[in-house]
């Protein structure tokens, strides 16, 4: 019988202008092994960055996985755990009848998350945690090098 992996992935987003420039990062961790990974877009904001970051993490996993993630995205944190049944039952509207924003996202990251038993946290940003401050690193250097 296999064993189930256990990951721990810490998430950062950045954006240069809102929108504008975005770069997203994310560091992997199972035992002893770290996994860097990050990306860019022209065209962005900094809560699809924070996503962005999220979901591709998860897709990285090749199996199923219990999943540790951290955030300093109270966006994301609260919009995984708290906000995203509310939109699905009404039909992605807010209580405000708005329609819900980066659904397209929304809906990768819920299919994503839905294939692993994901434990989300969310950490104080720029507080000295030192991974999230090496994902921040990441994002940001991530956006620079797409200009």
């Amino acid at each position: 019988m296999e064993s189930i992996v256990k990951v721990t992935i810490h998430t950062d987003g950045a954006c240069s202008g809102n929108p504008g420039r975005g770069g997203w990062a994310a560091l992997l961790s199972v035992a002893s092994k770290e996994r860097l990974i990050s990306g860019s877009e022209s065209v962005t904001t900094n809560n699809r960055m924070e996503l962005t970051a999220a979901i591709m993490a998860l897709e990285t996993l090749t199996r199923s996985c219990e999943v540790h993630l951290y955030t300093d995205s109270s966006y994301v944190q609260k919009g995984i755990t708290q906000w995203l049944p509310t939109w699905m039952a009404n039909n992605w509207r807010t209580k405000d009848k708005k329609e819900v924003k980066n659904q397209d996202l929304w809906q990768r990251l819920h299919a994503v998350s839905h294939k692993h038993d994901v434990h989300w946290h969310w950490v104080k940003g720029h507080a000295g945690n030192e991974r999230n401050e090496r994902v921040d690193e990441a994002a940001r250097t991530a956006l620079q090098e797409s200009q």
